[in-house]
């Protein structure tokens, strides 16, 4: 006969028929015991798994990529995977292990931990000033940096730099450091002719070329020597610039501005003259004027120019002795002559065997070349009517000569007496008693004088010693 049972009626018979034995239950099997029965309720206890350490893979396969797992098994060298395998985890060069250095297959089917391999990367190089770098890998492990500088520039540090293990750059970062001077060229070199009747030259010129072999940038330029457009005497001169960069850095250049001045052969002074010349006399456009001494004349031309051929102008003239003419109708003709020309010395007497006339004559006599460069020349008017004599050297003057020359500088026969008249005919000093020829020059010296004669007497003091 058969027996249906239902799902508790089954349960409780084998609870029955084997009263010895615990039934199993599980938990959330939705099966619980009816305490309307008085049935006993157990809760299932969980399975330990069975453990078998002879299944090769009983933990997934380990596939470390860009690494290598190491593993030893206690059932051999077949059983990479298996229960109780032990391995050393490590990563291929370049590479940095994060996680597990260890792991082990545990029961759980399981390895302990779990890691993996990351590229290796040092941080990104800062660019330097002035300069850059080139990298062979990135920067990956081994990636060699080199460095260089922009142009006018010099790498001071190291050159390259490497990407080591420890994710760090070997060395330093190096600088660029301007060490170049500037680039300067300074204009070429000139040569001036003087300009008429001077000895200078104006020159110009402009600026040298200036640049800096790094940035560009001149802070200073400075000029050793004139200024362009000043005036440069005769000579060579040495202009000089110096340039300065940002770094302090210094280029210099110079050249020669060389001025020249035209000259022309120096001239002579005629004989019985001397010459007066604007400039210095010999250069180009310097104008040379003759002169002659007192009782002489000049003839030919009166001045001389010096050409920007080097030569003068005309040719030069003589100082012939002056010539007197006495065979004039009046006083005023004879001393025209002598007009910017000749001093006079008259010389008033009653008779030749007066001891004034004749002390005075005699000293005057002793001293003719003082008084010839002093431009001085001597009229006698001696004697009483019609006896009279009046002349100049040997030269005799006619009576109503004689008679003028008295009334105009009032001198009388009746004694001694003397006057100086000077070369534009005004009387400057009168004397009553005779004096030295020193006192006569001494005031000459002193008072009558024009600055040509005051240059020449300082040249001929000592020509009548």
């Amino acid at each position: 006969m058969a027996i249906q049972l239902t799902r508790r009626g089954a349960l409780s018979l084998l609870l029955f028929l084997t009263p010895t034995v615990m039934p199993t239950w599980y938990a959330g099997s939705g099966y619980y015991p009816d305490e309307s029965y008085n049935e006993v309720y157990a809760e299932e206890v969980p399975r330990t798994p069975i453990l078998d350490y002879q299944v090769p893979r009983w933990c997934y396969t380990l596939n470390i990529q860009d690494g290598e797992a190491t593993c030893y098994s206690p059932r051999g060298g077949n059983y990479h995977s298996s229960l109780g395998t032990r391995c050393e985890l490590s990563c291929d060069r370049g590479f940095r292990l994060i996680g597990r250095r260890s792991v082990q297959c545990l029961p759980s089917r399981r390895w302990s931990g779990t890691a993996y391999c990351r590229q290796m990367r040092c941080h990104a190089l800062p660019f330097i000033t002035s300069g850059t770098y080139t990298c062979t890998n990135g920067v990956l492990l081994d990636s060699r940096c080199d460095y260089s500088c922009s142009s006018g520039y010099h790498l001071e540090g190291d050159r390259s730099r490497i990407c080591m293990e420890d994710g760090r750059w070997s060395g330093g970062e190096p600088v660029c450091v301007d060490i170049d001077p500037p680039k300067i060229r300074c204009p070429h070199s000139r040569e001036k002719m003087a300009e008429p009747e001077k000895l200078t030259a104006r020159v110009y010129w402009d600026p040298p070329l200036v640049k800096d072999s790094a940035d560009g940038t001149i802070t200073r330029l400075i000029l050793r020597g004139p200024e362009p457009g000043s005036h440069f005497p005769e000579g060579e001169h040495v202009i000089r610039y110096t340039a300065y960069d940002r770094a302090y850095n210094r280029a210099s250049c110079k050249f020669i501005v060389k001025v020249q001045v035209r000259r022309c052969p120096t001239l002579k002074p005629p004989q019985h003259g001397y010459l007066t010349c604007t400039s210095v006399g010999d250069n180009y456009g310097a104008t040379c004027e003759y002169h002659c001494d007192g009782g002489y004349e000049r003839q030919g031309t009166p001045s001389r120019v010096c050409q920007s051929s080097r030569q003068w102008s005309g040719s030069p003239p003589i100082c012939a002795p002056m010539k007197i003419n006495v065979n004039v109708n009046s006083a005023a003709g004879l001393l025209d002559q002598f007009y910017e020309k000749r001093r006079l010395l008259i010389i008033s007497a009653p008779d030749p065997s007066n001891r004034y006339y004749k002390m005075q004559i005699s000293m005057l006599q002793q001293s003719t070349c003082g008084l010839d460069l002093r431009h001085v020349t001597i009229i006698e008017l001696v004697g009483q009517p019609p006896q009279e004599v009046g002349r100049i050297r040997e030269q005799q003057l006619s009576a109503n000569i004689i008679e003028e020359l008295r009334q105009f500088q009032h001198l009388t026969r009746s004694y001694f007496n003397m006057v100086l008249i000077d070369k534009q005919g005004i009387d400057r000093e009168r004397y009553m008693e005779p004096v030295t020829p020193e006192e006569i020059f001494t005031f000459i010296d002193d008072y009558l004088l024009s600055n040509e004669e005051l240059i020449q007497r300082r040249e001929q003091r000592d020509i009548c010693d």
